[in-house]
């Protein structure tokens, strides 16, 4: 288990970090198609910051599925309904590639506050 510490840095950095380990490229065994069984422990996600305005104008989009269920919130409301856990966890999510392995990379993910 690999710890990455969020105090005082920024979002996409630390969730590239996360997803770089995730996907095993920090060893020179790499292979895109096998799964790194490393872990990565993200601690002080509370601390974690947005440069510049985007706490206020960065949006994340849901959808239901019915016709007019797409539901759009800002970095603030996310915060504040699912915490920041959820925003560092949708950002490495969106860094690792949609194949087979990505669920199975994100399970290996834990974020504490």
């Amino acid at each position: 288990m690999i710890t990455i510490d969020a105090e005082n840095k920024a979002l996409g950095r630390v969730a590239a970090a996360a997803a770089k380990i995730l996907m095993g490229k920090h060893k020179a065994s790499f292979a895109k198609n096998v799964l790194d069984l490393d872990g990565v422990k993200i601690i002080n996600a509370s601390k974690v910051f947005l440069s510049g305005t985007k706490a206020g104008s960065k949006t994340y989009l849901r959808y239901s599925g019915y016709a007019g269920g797409l539901k759009e919130e800002t970095y603030d409301m996310l915060v504040a309904r699912k915490g920041h856990e959820e925003v560092i966890r949708q950002a490495v999510l969106g860094m690792l590639p949609k194949n087979r392995l990505q669920a199975k990379r994100i399970k290996q993910l834990t974020i504490e506050k």
